[in-house]
């Protein structure tokens, strides 16, 4: 009978412990070696760091930081910005409280492998260059009409090495006449679509002028990296 209870009393002893030990391994998942998920061997994992990051400078100035691409500017936090795969596009809000037919305001920065290189245009309005800080910036302008849309375009371009950074500012603007304006109107939707353009135009080189380049999150050193079973 002693032996019967005692039996019984170490099945409940183990039942007991497989619930608590369980009850352990829940509240304190392993990756699988013994250790938890937010270490290994004992030291914190690197944090991550943000490859796109977006900072509010003050009411009217942001800054874009890009730590893949190495890269870094300020721009009017009234733009909106929008990653691609190899920069960032920004569209300009067009102010719809003025009497004017612009219909895009678009900046794009691309950063691409090989030699800078313009694309080939059959009007190029002037050339010239920029300096940004110790470098120098190769810079054309284009301008053209078709189909009663007049278009103009800001280019800068700076070779680093094997890698080209280009800055692209471009504007679609409608005819007045396409929206049916005439007199008064027309002369001031005219004036309203130069200003437009070259306010954005100013505040497109403002922001090429304050590119910088930024270090990029290190890599792990294959060679010291701890190996794994």
């Amino acid at each position: 009978m002693k032996k019967t209870i005692i039996a019984v009393i170490v099945v409940v002893l183990i039942v007991i412990g497989i619930i608590i030990f369980g009850r352990g391994s829940y509240n304190n998942p392993s990756n699988g070696n013994g250790t938890s998920p937010t270490s290994t061997n004992g030291v914190s994992p690197t944090p991550v760091v943000p490859v796109t990051e977006t900072t509010k400078v003050s009411n009217k100035t942001s800054q874009y930081q890009n730590a893949e691409l190495g890269f870094s500017l300020n721009y009017p936090t009234a733009w909106e910005a929008d990653n691609t795969d190899t920069g960032v596009t920004f569209i300009m809000p067009i102010d719809t409280t003025q009497v004017s037919t612009v219909a895009k305001l678009q900046a794009d920065i691309s950063v691409v492998s090989g030699k800078c290189g313009f694309p080939p245009v059959t009007t190029i309005k002037n050339r010239g260059t920029l300096a940004v800080g110790s470098n120098t910036l190769n810079m054309i302008t284009m301008s053209n009409s078709v189909q009663g849309r007049g278009y103009f375009d800001r280019m800068y371009s700076l070779q680093q090495g094997s890698v080209c950074y280009l800055f692209h500012f471009s504007s679609i603007t409608l005819a007045p006449e396409s929206k049916n304006l005439t007199g008064s109107n027309l002369t001031q939707a005219q004036n309203n679509n130069k200003a437009i353009v070259s306010t954005t135009d100013t505040d497109f080189t403002n922001m090429v002028k304050s590119f910088a380049f930024v270090q990029g999150p290190a890599g792990i050193d294959e060679s010291k990296a701890p190996t794994t079973k």
